[in-house]
């Protein structure tokens, strides 16, 4: 009961088991007695490799860091390789009584959220979904056609009461496609909601395979000529599904209604950012400087002959998860 509990909380479960995957599953399916289902799991990797082979798998599926795992296992000779061979992966020590497991869990606080939004309790379900699209990609030998199989709907729109906490989150969790980790806090998003310089914009995305939920902030002010990028983050579970480009297609036309001629962004480089550090190249933006710390400053002309970029995701007003 008490990992169903951690799952209904949003806690990510995986299963990396040395046995053979028809046998390690038939307990989670058949057995009358097992409170846990398939159907909770978001990532099943039963094998006779390694364990830290497959937690190496674990996280490459769930596109997640070393640092995210928790590896729970009451053998001490296997706690102990982990140690040594992924130190970032938090490993508890186990008593020998299997009745104090849950204690010695909760002492270390490894599943206390700070805060805990209606997306995150559906985060399993987002995960098994992904997984499901991962196979169906791997299956195709055509991306256009994959992407066009996927029948994405996007809604788009402003920052609203109702997805503010998720908003700041976001802002506050994500690093890797995050071109400038700025931590705004909620009282600044606030002000930017009601400030009319500021254009503030939550993205959602759903397709054939499910509801992937919120998985875009865009911050940026009306200055001059331009529409400044401030913030542009993403989750990494869409990437390359051609929600960029319709994020940037959307600016660019807001950009047009108020006759302003071009968009500008930056890339601030951090230790964990470096995926989007040709963010702005790959959308067609020049670059206009940079400086010593890497910093880079780039713009794209809006006004004439600049055309929105094709991509397989149609707008709706659909009711998203969180909801917003």
């Amino acid at each position: 009961m008490y990992i169903k509990s951690l799952r209904d909380r949003g806690v990510i479960l995986a299963v990396c088991s040395k046995n053979t995957d028809s046998i390690a599953r038939e307990v989670f399916e058949n057995h009358p007695e097992m409170v846990l289902r398939l159907s909770d799991i978001s990532c099943f990797v039963a094998n006779w490799d390694d364990k830290g082979t497959n937690l190496a798998r674990i996280a490459e599926e769930l596109n997640i860091g070393f640092n995210s795992l928790v590896f729970v296992d009451d053998n001490p000779a296997e706690r102990a390789i982990i140690r040594r061979l992924h130190p970032e992966v938090a490993v508890p020590e186990l008593p020998l009584d299997t009745s104090g497991y849950i204690m010695a869990l909760e002492r270390h606080r490894y599943f206390q959220p700070l805060a805990l939004s209606a997306e995150d309790l559906k985060r399993t379900d987002y995960y098994r979904a992904d997984a499901d699209r991962q196979a169906a990609e791997s299956a195709s030998d055509d991306l256009d056609g994959f992407l066009r199989s996927l029948e994405m709907t996007v809604r788009i729109g402003p920052i609203e009461p109702a997805t503010l906490d998720r908003s700041v989150q976001l802002i506050h969790r994500s690093n890797q496609f995050n071109l400038t980790t700025r931590r705004h806090s909620a009282a600044e998003v606030q002000a930017m909601m009601q400030d009319d310089s500021w254009l503030t914009r939550t993205v959602s995305l759903r397709d054939r395979f499910g509801d992937n939920g919120l998985i875009s902030v865009v911050l940026a002010k009306l200055e001059g000529d331009a529409l400044v990028i401030d913030t542009w983050l993403m989750s990494c579970r869409v990437l390359k599904r051609g929600v960029e480009q319709y994020v940037l297609n959307h600016l660019g036309e807001f950009a047009r209604r108020q006759g302003l001629g071009a968009l500008r962004g930056e890339y601030i480089p951090t230790a964990k950012n470096g995926l989007v550090r040709d963010h702005y190249a790959r959308l067609g933006f020049t670059q206009l400087g940079g400086d010593d710390a890497g910093r880079t400053f780039w713009e794209l002309r809006v006004d004439e002959g600049w055309t929105p970029q094709a991509t397989f995701l149609t707008e709706t007003h659909f009711r998203a998860a969180n909801p917003d």
